[in-house]
């Protein structure tokens, strides 16, 4: 395998994206070698479900797109990131809040640190934000 693969799609930010990000995650990483029906898959499809859905919810009509990038380095590590145009950073709510919504990066991140990875916010060069999350690549653990 390569040492560096990488795969984007730009979709405009409304719910129906959201799915269609979903989708085109499982597909590249199943074009990768990571079996569908695993767990690691599941877990990757939940993070993209959540990060997509901020994008849409959390950018008040402000980002008319978002972008969902895929990097694999050297079948070690994945990057999964979903990139919007508005300057608000996610906000981390209190324990003590109380909401029907607003806990996606705490479900993303706690996801992530099960499995040995990380969330990252990168400005950029435009104004808005990438949350971008790293992970140990499950199929090189597998073999």
């Amino acid at each position: 395998m390569a040492d560096h693969q990488e795969a984007s799609v730009t979709l405009p930010s409304d719910p129906a994206s959201v799915s269609t990000a979903r989708r085109h995650v499982a597909r590249t990483l199943t074009e990768w070698g990571l079996p569908g029906d695993s767990d690691f898959a599941d877990t990757i499809r939940l993070i993209v479900s959540e990060l997509a859905t901020n994008a849409v919810q959390h950018t008040f009509g402000q980002s008319p797109t978002f972008t969902v990038d895929l990097r694999l380095e050297r079948d070690e590590e994945l990057y999964l990131g979903v990139t919007d145009s508005h300057p608000r950073w996610p906000q981390r709510l209190p324990a003590a809040v109380r909401q029907d919504n607003g806990r996606g990066m705490v479900i993303i991140r706690t996801l992530a640190k099960e499995r040995g990875g990380r969330l990252q916010v990168t400005p950029t060069a435009e104004g808005g934000k990438t949350v971008w999350i790293a992970l140990p690549w499950a199929v090189a653990l597998q073999g």
